[in-house]
């Protein structure tokens, strides 16, 4: 298996490709410190796996990921990084990630997992697998019985357009205390965290649709 290896740590570098170079089936092709460097030489057709790190100087390690899969589309990239929330995660994915290591994980998960994406798999450290297991869970459906009533819909509507409490309270003749009371309803109905969840588990069920495709019509 051919390997790219971008990390800006030296030492770090040095001992993936040590690592890397110990086992007959792998060899590495090429190594950079920069993602600037790695897209000037361009070596994306002459290795099948790039490990990158995220937090890379200049062009992070999320935008050569987008860039190396834009210029081979075979190509599969590994993060390997030591950033672990979610919206790091889901950005290395959207780019093209096929995997997602945390640094500090063993030589031989580091092995097995290039082996395991090369064979089609999509490896993962376990306290990452977590965060998207949590995250698919978050989007699951709430029951019927917890649907949003037409008032709620109506000021969820108001939310996603981006107006403050004060405004929609000013536009539904309410007080922003009286919105605040019901986003906390409509949190708790959509079972969600917070705005963007909220705004995400209603867009999913359709509530922020036209009204005559809205649930509360169905």
């Amino acid at each position: 298996m051919r390997v790219i290896v971008v990390e800006d740590d030296p030492r770090l570098l040095e001992n993936l490709t040590k690592v890397l170079a110990r086992r007959e089936d792998f060899q590495v092709v090429a190594t950079f410190g920069s993602a600037e460097a790695a897209l000037a030489a361009d070596p994306w057709h002459s290795g099948e796996v790039l490990i990158s790190d995220i937090d890379l100087p200049g062009i992070s390690g999320v935008d050569l990921i987008a860039k190396a899969r834009e210029a081979n589309p075979k190509l599969l990239p590994l993060a390997y990084t030591i950033y672990e929330d979610r919206d790091t995660v889901f950005a290395a994915l959207k780019a093209g990630a096929f995997g997602y290591l945390v640094k500090g994980c063993s030589a031989e998960m580091l092995e097995s997992s290039i082996r395991e994406i090369v064979r089609g798999g999509a490896p993962m450290s376990p306290a990452i697998a977590r965060r998207l297991l949590d995250r698919f869970l978050e989007d699951v459906a709430p029951e019927p019985a917890e649907a949003l009533s037409p008032r709620e819909v109506e000021l969820l509507r108001l939310v996603a357009e981006g107006l403050l409490y004060k405004e929609i309270g000013e536009q539904l003749g309410i007080s922003p205390h009286t919105v605040h009371t019901h986003i906390k309803n409509i949190y708790g109905k959509l079972h969600a965290t917070d705005r963007s969840h909220a705004l995400r588990r209603a867009r999913m069920l359709g509530y922020l649709d036209p009204p005559d495709n809205s649930p509360l019509n169905t």
